[in-house]
């Protein structure tokens, strides 16, 4: 089961946060936290975090609602796994990075509740849909 969730979750996620990541928020951060940003992006590293992120959601959050048959319970857990997951990242540099803007960690605390509340949702319609 875990594997099938997972593959559904993948696209889901990728195809969501691309969007806001490439589209919606690029001009935010650049203009926000340019100064700190590298001028290429790590892909091992920004892979690794979504492979691990989108695990977390399926075995904490989309499996779990799909035994409980509850597109609520995908939301408000996945709202609260994205916002424990990215307030770990966003409140640590807040705390440690010089010049890191507080408008950056509470968009990005929103982002992640939002993203994750959205990726589990979306996931356990398909996994529903298709009888999982």
């Amino acid at each position: 089961m875990f594997t099938k969730l997972y593959l559904i979750a993948l696209p889901v996620f990728f195809a969501i946060d691309m969007v806001w990541l490439g589209l919606v928020a690029k001009n935010f951060y650049a203009k926000q936290i340019g100064h700190l940003m590298k001028a290429d992006v790590n892909w091992i590293a920004a892979i690794i975090f979504y492979l691990i992120f989108i695990a977390g959601l399926v075995v904490f959050v989309i499996a779990p609602a799909i035994e409980k048959g509850s597109w609520a319970h995908a939301l408000i857990f996945g709202a609260l796994f994205g916002l424990v997951c990215y307030a770990t990242y966003d409140l640590t540099s807040l705390a440690v990075a010089k010049d890191w803007p507080l408008l950056v960690t509470i968009i990005d605390l929103i982002w992640g509740a939002v993203l994750a509340a959205s990726v589990s949702v979306i996931s356990f319609l398909i996994a529903h849909k298709l009888g999982l």
